[in-house]
């Protein structure tokens, strides 16, 4: 193992259920379970298939000789051919039945479709586990005052709480797409070489009604209500990007969450979990870098630009189908989902986590605030009988001067003093002062999250009362 390549994936990031399910295991024993479908319906429709030979099928479908599909493999220069092959081989009365009928696509994109499913259905319930733990750090931060940012300079304050709420709506959004993408899902179903169905005329000679309930048979046996109506040898591969793009969705916000988490870790506001023995630099031990939110936003930039493989496998299919969608699809879709995976499990874990420094965000406020509550002084020295024009033009003056003696002198912020001692405005400090309280510069933002919680957030989760948190070592690494 330590003289070969081996994926990242596999050693360092995903977890073992999102592994299995795009393991060789996996992949062909639904294959052979698909063999079973098949001849199962064209048994019951009629074919000349016995219930010993289904049977005969069905206690092989794990037990997997991938030795000699391999040795097959390599003379035959065919996977599908060389599992068919092997499979036959383990079931001699059952050989002659098996793939009857079908063309390689049935097996390869009808497993696709199957593990796709049971993919998105992994990664939408990993993803309730983070908007479960935003959601709680939203509710519990609602009220508390912060600086609020544009362009990363200081802007009107907001609340912990909201910010978070901002999060929490984008991944939200990734999670009604990813359960849309499984609600749409249809498999390709018996249709034959080129989708014209027309072996499967031939095996039933003619007969267009059985051939249309074999069709529906497999979706059923499968789990579907329907397969897809029209294909050629493949499903339409923008399928394949309609899955990869729900989940690249989830990368951009989860890169936004981390990029927001990095930028306010060098505030010292909000930190991600930092273990007692985590170690930060091996040259600069006081470092605490802010590690698994960097390793999100790698792992997110690796996903958001895999969505340009199925974008151009779609666009480059000939006609009915052309094999240079394969070697590409078995790499990029599979990484798609192994690296959305990665990036839940890193996010479960620091979103369960995350670490809040209010006296730093209290300081930061107070640096800010007196430039933040200008408009409401502007208000009140009006009422007082000043000129609205001349006082604005006033108040610029002295908060440009408050601003260079912060900037260049390292002083601290004194607008306050600046403007009690300009007789125009006619405020003592004290009225001033009573203008300087954070909460009345956040507007609704505690009742914002309070209601998107109550209206959007927990009616979702409700589908997902039983998520349970993975254990944190699992999602930490």
């Amino acid at each position: 193992m330590h003289d070969t390549y081996v994926s990242a994936f596999s050693t360092r990031y995903c977890s073992n259920e999102m592994k299995y399910l795009f393991s060789a295991q996996k992949k062909h024993s639904t294959w052979r379970k698909l063999w079973v479908i098949l001849a199962e319906s064209e048994m019951e429709l009629g074919l000349n298939i016995t219930s010993a030979q289904i049977e005969e099928l069905r206690a092989e479908t794990d037990n997997i000789n991938f030795g000699r599909a391999e040795d097959l493999e390599r003379q035959l220069r065919h996977d599908v051919m060389a599992h068919v092959h092997a499979y036959g081989e383990q079931c001699p009365g059952a050989a002659g039945i098996i793939h009857l009928g079908a063309t390689s696509c049935y097996v390869t994109d009808n497993a696709d479709i199957l593990i796709y499913k049971e993919a998105l259905e992994l990664a939408a319930k990993k993803l309730t586990v983070v908007i479960r733990n935003l959601k709680g750090f939203a509710l519990e931060w609602r009220g508390f005052p912060t600086l609020g940012f544009t362009h990363f300079q200081p802007a009107q304050l907001t609340t912990v709480g909201k910010r978070a709420a901002l999060w929490l709506q984008d991944f939200v959004s990734d999670l009604t797409e990813l359960e849309y993408r499984v609600e749409k899902l249809r498999p390709r179903g018996a249709k034959g070489t080129t989708g014209t169905q027309a072996s499967f005329m031939s095996l039933f000679d003619g007969d267009a009604a059985k051939v249309k309930a074999l069709d529906k048979r497999v979706a059923d046996k499968m789990g579907f209500e329907t397969s897809i109506p029209v294909t050629g040898q493949t499903y339409s591969r923008k399928i394949d990007f309609e899955i990869v793009s729900a989940l690249a969705g989830l990368a951009q916000s989860a890169s936004k969450f981390a990029t927001d988490m990095r930028l306010l870790s060098h505030l010292k506001e909000i930190e991600e979990p930092f273990e007692s023995a985590q170690i930060g630099s091996s040259a600069m031990p006081y470092k605490r870098n802010p590690m698994r939110c960097e390793r999100i936003c790698a792992l997110a930039r690796y996903l958001i630009n895999d969505l340009l493989n199925p974008a151009f496998t779609a666009a480059t299919q000939w006609l009915e189908r052309t094999l240079d969608d394969s070697a590409n699809r078995r790499i990029a879709v599979s990484e798609a989902f192994l690296s959305a995976d990665a990036i839940l499990n890193v996010l479960a874990g620091v979103t369960n986590g995350l670490q809040v420094y209010p006296k730093v965000i209290e300081k930061h406020v107070t640096e800010e605030l007196p430039f933040m509550a200008t408009e409401n002084i502007l208000m009140s020295a009006v009422k007082r009988g000043g000129n609205r024009q001349d006082m604005h033009e006033r108040i610029r003056v002295l908060s440009i001067a408050a601003g260079n003696s912060v900037k260049r002198d390292g002083l601290p912020n004194d607008l306050i003093d600046r403007i009690a001692d300009d007789p125009a405005f006619g405020l003592t400090r004290d009225e001033i002062l009573n203008q300087m309280r954070p909460e009345l510069y956040t507007g609704r933002a505690a009742e914002q999250v309070t209601e998107f919680i109550a209206d959007i957030v927990d009616p979702i989760l409700e589908k997902y009362s039983a998520a349970e948190m993975p254990p944190l070592t699992e999602l930490i690494v």
